[in-house]
């Protein structure tokens, strides 16, 4: 056997003492999941929900056989095949369809929580940066943040004198202290370091602003605006059922009012739908501009 002809392996490389031999790092290839593991993750995510979705149903099936006028599943089922087959239809302004007043209470949240993004993200982030700020309004937001959206509604009634700005306006004063406490809480846990960094270069207030607590905050800003589109998605129907009008919540006070009680179930349904999927759209946002690692 020719020993000089033989390849040294990984193990028997030697070097000089106080040398040291740096390797080539090993590629790893990931493997793709398996078509079982996919069907296993789908199986362990759907069977729970569905079981639950069951139970709900039986218990409201229940709940209809021991109560007088509580419409069961299927009448609800076929109540909402009835409605969705022209959900845009017009017949007046006190006689549209079910989307035209979904888009009317989507569109005064619109407002309301755009407008307390506007004002609540820039006053969290001075909160958080000045401590003489923080002292001031820290009192105010502890005594105004568990006020009921139903207690500032006359106010909003009694400020614009119209049923439609005082909406929006019940739902910017609900929905914006989420986004104040979340965004100054950001600020405060902001390393020193950072900020010592920033005075050692001199830089503008308006320049650590935009460069150092806007891109380290945004994960905790996205948290205030995902907390507050629930809270403001909540608040319009309290307020729309007050105010009148088109929108979701008269809606179903009108429903009511008319002893359909199919219908109320259906926009039950319709709410808690909508509101799901604007807080899982910005949780997917929340989650694409999140550093931390997944």
């Amino acid at each position: 056997m020719n020993l000089q002809a033989q390849k040294p392996s990984a193990v028997e490389l030697s070097a000089p003492v106080g040398e040291v031999i740096t390797l080539p790092p090993v590629a790893v290839r990931r493997r793709k999941p398996h078509w079982r593991q996919i069907s296993l993750s789908i199986f362990q995510r759907l069977v729970p929900a569905v079981l639950g979705m069951g139970l709900l149903l039986v218990a409201w099936q229940i709940a209809a056989l021991n109560s007088k006028g509580f419409p069961t599943p299927l009448s609800t089922l076929d109540s909402a095949i009835t409605l969705f087959a022209d959900p845009f239809y017009n017949a007046g302004p006190n006689d549209q369809g079910i989307g035209w007043n979904i888009l009317a209470s989507l569109q005064r949240v619109a407002v309301g929580f755009g407008l307390a993004a506007i004002v609540g993200i820039p006053a969290g982030f001075l909160i958080g940066r000045f401590t003489f700020l923080a002292r001031m309004f820290n009192p105010l937001v502890a005594l105004l943040r568990p006020v009921s959206p139903l207690a500032w509604l006359p106010i909003g009634l009694l400020l614009f004198q119209k049923a439609e700005p005082a909406s929006s306006w019940t739902i910017f004063i609900c929905s914006i202290w989420p986004m104040v406490i979340n965004t100054a809480e950001g600020v405060k846990r902001i390393p020193e370091d950072y900020l010592n960094v920033a005075r050692v270069l001199k830089l503008s207030e308006w320049t650590v602003m935009r460069r150092i607590l806007f891109p380290a905050v945004l994960p905790a800003v996205l948290t205030g605006v995902r907390l507050s589109i629930g809270i403001a998605w909540l608040v319009i129907v309290a307020a729309e059922m007050l105010t009148g009008g088109l929108g979701i919540g008269f809606w179903i006070w009108n429903e009511w009012n008319n002893l359909n009680v199919e219908n109320i179930l259906i926009a039950i349904v319709i709410i808690g739908v909508v509101g799901l999927l604007l807080e899982q759209g910005l949780m997917l946002l929340a989650r694409r501009f999140s550093w931390q690692e997944k």
